[in-house]
């Protein structure tokens, strides 16, 4: 059953067959950013949200997430992933918190969707942490950055 495309013969979309792909090395690497007010951004800092330390939970939450992708997103294959970091920026002078995700993994397929799926779930774990503080918050600029490894080849974001 190998389709050459992401259909079936219905027209229906399917989750494409990549038994005959080659194990690779992959590695992607996606970013976001959290805005909010500069009083949310300092209490973040001194570890003061009632919540608790918000920064350690949506750091663990989106290596959580990136090992779920594929039951997250329907087309997505289970990807087997060999690591997994989340890293934090914290910019005071634009209010923010820059997310960046580095996933890596052996396979047919992978790493992309769960680089962009961490950064998304860590950013969302901030937003609900912080929310009772700041309705203004606002997940920003979710993005592939790098990704190397499969028969597509690499991808260095330009931007």
């Amino acid at each position: 059953m190998s389709y050459s495309t992401r259909f079936n013969n219905e027209g229906r979309a399917i989750m494409v067959d990549v038994s005959n792909k080659l194990n690779t090395k992959r590695e992607a690497i996606a970013k976001g950013s959290v805005y909010m007010n500069n009083e949310t951004l300092q209490k973040i800092k001194d570890g003061d949200v009632k919540k608790g330390d918000v920064l350690s939970v949506s750091q663990v939450a989106g290596i959580m997430a990136a090992k779920r992708t594929g039951q997250l997103v329907p087309m997505c294959h289970n990807v087997n992933i060999n690591a997994a970091n989340i890293e934090f920026y914290l910019d005071d002078k634009n209010n923010k918190i820059d997310i960046t995700a580095i996933i890596s993994t052996t396979g047919k397929t992978g790493a992309g969707m769960e680089a962009l799926t961490a950064v998304s779930v860590t950013a969302l774990t901030i937003y609900d942490m912080c929310k009772s503080l700041d309705k203004t918050m606002k997940i920003s600029d979710i993005r592939m950055i790098k990704k190397t490894g499969g028969k597509s080849g690499d991808y260095l974001y330009e931007g």
